[in-house]
């Protein structure tokens, strides 16, 4: 399992031209390791079940308990699932680079909203609008965004 560090790395290099079919199987990846280490985090074991024939959307169900703000990026992960889907069920596909670069964003979103709770747990609690900006130079935690909560 890659640290959130490296997922994020990851999420910001470019991609070498590979397969379709094993970029999104990487993105994936990426969201079942993120969710792994929000488990971490947590002192849970992660799963190796399935929900829907996808592991990242037992993981996240999984990571949801006990924390209902959590359950913020379960769509995320959904979404995860349905752009692997749309990659690997119709190979070749005219629409596959932008399903592809969504597959990318929203895999991307995982890592920096799981990253930024991990942070600071109100997360999750305020509108999509929210952003956590992380910890800047003096220590402090800022948001941005509206709070529609």
């Amino acid at each position: 399992m890659r640290t959130v560090a490296e997922l994020e790395s990851y999420m910001e290099a470019s991609k070498p031209d590979i397969d379709a079919v094993d970029l999104a199987e990487q993105y994936l990846q990426v969201g079942e390791e993120m969710l792994e280490n929000w488990l971490a985090a947590k002192d849970m074991a992660p799963t190796t079940d399935t929900k829907e024939g996808f592991r990242v959307l037992a993981l996240h169900r999984q990571g949801c308990k006990g924390d209902p703000s959590f359950n913020a990026c379960r769509e995320t992960c959904r979404e995860l699932a349905y752009y692997y889907n749309l990659i690997t069920l119709e190979k070749g596909h005219e629409d596959t680079g932008n399903r592809l670069n969504m597959m990318e964003m929203v895999a991307k979103h995982l890592v920096l909203f799981i990253g930024s709770k991990m942070q600071e747990a109100n997360v999750g609690e305020f509108c999509c609008s929210a952003k956590v900006n992380r910890l800047n130079k003096n220590g402090i935690t800022t948001m941005t965004g509206e709070n529609h909560g």
